[in-house]
C-alpha cells in the first residue's frame, strides 16, 4: 500500500468512526438523512447546490453526493478537527468544498463561495447555539436559500408537553446505549480522546478544545435549553421563510423543513 492510500484509508476510517459514534446517540440517524435527501430531491431535483451547514466531517455532503451524482456541496464549520477529517476524506472529490466560518459572526455568509443555494441542510449541530443566536441565524439563512429552495434542520427538539413519554423514551435509549458501550461502541468523549491522541489530528483537536471546550473532560459546547419543533417553525417563518413545519420526528428529535 502506498503512502497516499494509507492516508486515504485513514480518513475513511475516521469518517466511519464518526458515523458509528453519532449512531450511538441516534440509532435512527440514517432515517432522518433519507427524509432529508427525499425533500432535497422534491424541491431541488437531481442536481442540487447544497450548503452543508455546521457540516462536521461532511456526513450530509457524503450522502448527498452518493445519491445525486450531479450535486455540488459546500460544507461550512468552525471545528478545525472535524474540517480536517472532511477535507481529507473529500480530497479527491471535486464536487465538494469546505470553508471555515463561525455561524455566530454577523458576516459569516461572506465566507461562502456562492451567494445562494438550492438547499441548506444541517443535522444535530445547531443546538449548541443560544436561541437568540439561532433566531438570528435563521434570518440570515433566508438570504442564503434561493426563492423556492428549502432549509432542513434535524436536531434535538423535545416536546415538553409529554413528560412521561419522554422519560420512558430516555430510559429505553440509556439501556440501549449501555449495552452498546459494553460491546465497545464509543461515545462522544471517547471518540475525541482518540482524535486528540492521533499524531495528525491531535493539533487540530487542541485548537478545537480552545474554541469549544474539551469534550474528553466532560466540557459541553452547547447549552441545556433546547427549543421545540414548533419554536423552530415559528422562528423560521418570522425570519423570512414562507412556510415551515415538521417533516420527520423520533421520540427525542425532529426535522423541520422551511420553504423560502
Amino acid at each position: 500500500m502506498t503512502g497516499t492510500e494509507t492516508i486515504s484509508a485513514g480518513w475513511e476510517a475516521w469518517q466511519t468512526s464518526w458515523d458509528r459514534q453519532q449512531e450511538w446517540y441516534m440509532p435512527d440517524r440514517e432515517d432522518r438523512f433519507r427524509v432529508m435527501l427525499d425533500m432535497t430531491e422534491a424541491f431541488a431535483g437531481p442536481a442540487p447546490r447544497v450548503l452543508d451547514l455546521a457540516c462536521g466531517t461532511g456526513s450530509i455532503s457524503d450522502r448527498v453526493l452518493r445519491r445525486f451524482p450531479e450535486a455540488r456541496t459546500t460544507g461550512v464549520d468552525l471545528d478545525p478537527a472535524l474540517l480536517a477529517i472532511a477535507r481529507g476524506y473529500f480530497a479527491d472529490e471535486a464536487r465538494a468544498e469546505f470553508v471555515s466560518a463561525d455561524l455566530r459572526d454577523a458576516d459569516w455568509t461572506a465566507a461562502l463561495p456562492h451567494r445562494e443555494y438550492d438547499v441548506v441542510l444541517t443535522a444535530t449541530a445547531l443546538h449548541w447555539l443560544e436561541t437568540d443566536a439561532l433566531a438570528t441565524l435563521y434570518g440570515q439563512l433566508a438570504g442564503v436559500v434561493r426563492e423556492g429552495g428549502v432549509f432542513l434542520n434535524a436536531d434535538h427538539m423535545p416536546d415538553e408537553s409529554t413528560p412521561r413519554i419522554n422519560e420512558r423514551a430516555r430510559a429505553h435509549a440509556k439501556a440501549r446505549q449501555a449495552a452498546e458501550s459494553a460491546a465497545g461502541v464509543q461515545d462522544w468523549a471517547e471518540w475525541w480522546r482518540d482524535v486528540a491522541a492521533d499524531p495528525v489530528l491531535g493539533p487540530y483537536a487542541a485548537e478545537r478544545f480552545q474554541i469549544f471546550g474539551d469534550p474528553t473532560r466532560g466540557e459541553s459546547d452547547h447549552h441545556d435549553a433546547v427549543p421545540s419543533a414548533d419554536w423552530h417553525a415559528r422562528t423560521l417563518r418570522a425570519g423570512g421563510f414562507a412556510e415551515a413545519r415538521t417533516v420527520w420526528a423520533s421520540p427525542r428529535d425532529a426535522m423541520v423543513l422551511a420553504l423560502r
